[in-house]
């Protein structure tokens, strides 16, 4: 087990140029590779570098790299405008895409009494390893899995092998891991990188993958002075080390610890990152722990379209909307079309308020009787932009017509708390 490189600090900016020397100085340690597999992120992790990392990686490896795996966990696939946007002129011929229902294999199964343990005694199933065929199959002498570590509602800080074992994972796999962490709680997850989702995946590479030639690239992106997101860290390599360091950093740079909870807060989604709920609740899991009892969060969202990017997950959410833990618990165990999807239903908890704030979507593109038939409260998109204007407000605290809000140009790059809600 190595780690390759490790650079990067709170205060760093890390260019492009340099970023690519980075990435090709940790290649070089590698040696020569013929067959080359790269595991990139979806465009809902636009911010991440990956886009760029994978460019690079194109670049250095040429024509031994065979393909590119976007780990798409439950989300959409990338049409090719996406693909171009997020990874530039990389050829759209070693694109490959990952069907969470169909085409995985289990390479292995964690025994129900681990997983029973993990939840303290609330679960009692056992969990399938599942990856990709080409991650299992594949033939690769690399894989090269890149993402960005960060606050994760999930997993307690994104990537790593929840790359490879969630994002090009199964049905089975990624709704029970999903459910793990909503019934063990998702307050006591967020922003740790030792939790029971995380032991369940670390379980499963060091006893399933460990044969394969995987090697992590992990970035850490936050928010310079001025609003601009820039590159604070870089670790690249093939075990946990890797991992905990660029954890290690991302709650310096992406966890904001607030003295007194937010009686407002306003979030925006970015038309090119957030086109469902299954995406934009980040506004609510990741402010959650930063807001008041009675406080309100208002999301806007131009670009939202849809409940769930799958079609099977977004009937479901219009049929058992987001009315809480207790709500959904009962439901899962009445109904045998959520008790399929465990995933579906944690994202149902994960993305209530349990009642304790009141959460007002601003659509572009769902309709007030949409909206209000899962339990949100509906507001205007256009009159709210026009209080509420991104271009004019200030990531934090601000005053608009007298008021105090707190806002978010971005939920996904950031976890925020205030101290009297964040257990220790």
């Amino acid at each position: 087990m190595t780690l390759h490189l490790s650079h990067g600090s709170p205060d760093a900016e890390i260019s492009l140029p340099e970023l690519k020397s980075l990435l090709f100085t940790a290649l070089d340690k590698l040696g020569q590779r013929h067959r080359v597999l790269v595991v990139p992120p979806d465009i809902t992790r636009l911010h991440s570098r990956a886009g760029e990392l994978t460019h690079y990686a194109w670049e250095y490896y040429g024509d031994d790299l065979h393909a590119v795996l976007p780990a798409l966990g439950t989300h959409a696939v990338m049409p090719p405008e996406k693909l171009t946007q997020m990874f530039g002129d990389v050829p759209q011929h070693l694109f490959r895409i990952h069907n969470w229902r169909t085409d995985i294999v289990t390479v292995g199964e964690i025994p129900p009494e681990f997983v029973r343990e993990q939840s303290e005694g609330k679960l009692n199933f056992s969990w399938p390893a599942q990856v990709n065929r080409l991650i299992a199959h594949g033939g690769f002498d690399l894989i090269l899995s890149i993402g960005q570590v960060v606050p994760h509602e999930v997993i307690g800080m994104a990537n790593y092998n929840k790359n490879i074992l969630i994002g090009t994972g199964g049905r089975d796999g990624i709704n029970r891991s999903h459910y793990l962490s909503a019934v063990y709680g998702l307050e006591r997850i967020m922003g740790r990188a030792d939790n029971p989702v995380r032991r369940l995946l670390n379980y499963a590479s060091d006893h399933f993958l460990n044969h394969l030639p995987i090697v992590y690239a992990h970035t850490v992106v936050g928010r310079a002075a001025d609003g601009n997101l820039v590159t604070r860290g870089l670790f690249v390599g093939d075990d946990t080390e890797c991992f905990h360091r660029a954890a290690e950093l991302s709650l310096k740079v992406n966890f904001e610890m607030l003295d007194r909870p937010i009686r407002k807060a306003v979030v925006y989604l970015e038309p090119q990152e957030f086109h469902s709920t299954w995406i934009g609740n980040k506004a609510v899991y990741r402010t959650r722990m930063a807001l008041a009892d009675g406080a309100e969060l208002i999301i806007l969202a131009p670009a939202v379209r849809e409940f769930g990017e799958d079609r099977t997950i977004d009937t479901l959410i219009r049929k058992y909307g987001y009315f809480g833990t207790p709500a959904t618990l009962a439901a899962v165990n009445a109904n045998p079309d959520l008790g399929a999807e465990l995933g579906a239903a944690s994202h149902l908890m994960h993305s209530s308020s349990e009642g304790r704030f009141t959460i007002t979507w601003c659509p572009g593109h769902l309709t007030k009787e949409e909206v209000e038939s899962v339990g949100f409260n509906y507001g205007d998109l256009s009159q709210m932009l026009r209080r509420y204007d991104p271009e004019k407000l200030a990531h934090g605290y601000n005053t608009v017509d007298g008021e105090e809000i707190f806002f978010i140009p971005n939920p996904a790059v950031g976890l925020w708390a205030h101290r009297d809600r964040f257990l220790d």
